[in-house]
């Protein structure tokens, strides 16, 4: 099970370490406004289910304190072959084709013991962030 903060889900992007603090730090310019993730190691393994349109989450740096909060704009389950340029990009990752998204995220998702292939399932998330507001 995923962590929460004040009863929303945890958003938590990449690995700890650098890669986490580059990923937040993309998501907070506003460079990054969709991520990935795979259904049977991200959701089913954790006993999760996919985010909904409209769900807000609390995004967290590396040592897991609350930078933001982010809503879930659109949702596609989608085998890994047909990943589209379009959420490749949204990503804000600097990918130079869907290709290079399939070879980035293989490498990654193999790097923390999981295998993909061209069937397996990835839930695209497209987010916003939430305008900070005081009370």
């Amino acid at each position: 099970m995923w962590p929460r903060i004040d009863g929303l889900r945890v958003m938590e992007l990449g690995t700890p370490g650098r890669v986490r603090t580059w990923l937040t730090d993309l998501a907070l310019s506003g460079a990054k406004r969709a991520t990935a993730g795979l259904l049977p190691l991200d959701y089913e393994a954790e006993g999760e289910e996919v985010e909904r349109v409209g769900e807000r989450l609390v995004l967290v740096d590396d040592s897991h304190a609350r930078v933001a909060e982010i809503e879930i704009t659109r949702v596609e389950l989608t085998p890994f072959a047909d990943v589209t340029w379009e959420f490749a990009e949204a990503e804000g990752e600097g990918y130079k084709s869907t290709a290079d998204w399939r070879d980035t995220h293989r490498q990654y998702w193999e790097q923390q013991g999981y295998k993909v292939d061209d069937t397996t399932t990835v839930v695209c998330l497209w987010y916003r962030l939430v305008p900070f507001t005081t009370a």
